[in-house]
């Protein structure tokens, strides 16, 4: 008989999880960029442009050094799945930790006497990051057929 975890667990088919991965990397990434583009709203007019296209540029880097990979593990964790999965498979749950532990930092970097062009680089480069990546997951939705 299922646990109450298992009985409460939403679940989708594996082919609209990897859109589901995909949303969340993206909504994700557009929301820091949103709060990037307010903190550096404050800066002067040549310091704001640099700091980000330098971001952007860091982000890519990022997306594409170590986001890549981790889309891809989560990717075939997905493949590896049932037909039917929970909603919040798409990633390990060492991976939520991880997300916890960033929202701390991105908590505690809000709250620091720091000048706001300093957490902006952080959260534009993070951002980009997560929504180069999401396009990876974009890719393999609509590269899949469903039942497969």
């Amino acid at each position: 008989m299922p646990g109450i975890s298992e009985r409460c667990a939403p679940v989708v088919c594996k082919f609209w999880l990897v859109l589901v991965a995909g949303l969340v990397w993206f909504c994700v990434g557009v929301a820091l960029m949103l709060v990037a583009c307010f903190r550096l709203y404050e800066s002067p007019w040549p310091l704001n442009l640099m700091i980000a296209a330098g971001s952007v540029l860091l982000g890519v880097v990022i997306s594409r050094g170590l986001f890549s990979r981790i889309v891809s593990r989560n990717l075939g964790r997905i493949g590896r799945k049932p037909e039917a999965s929970c909603i919040f498979a798409f990633q390990g749950w060492r991976s939520y930790l991880l997300v916890v532990l960033m929202m701390f930092i991105g908590y505690a970097l809000r709250h620091l006497p720091i000048p706001h062009y300093i957490d902006a680089l952080i959260y534009l480069a993070m951002g980009t990051a997560l929504a180069f990546s999401s396009s990876l997951y974009f890719a393999e939705f609509s590269a899949i057929r469903p039942g497969r």
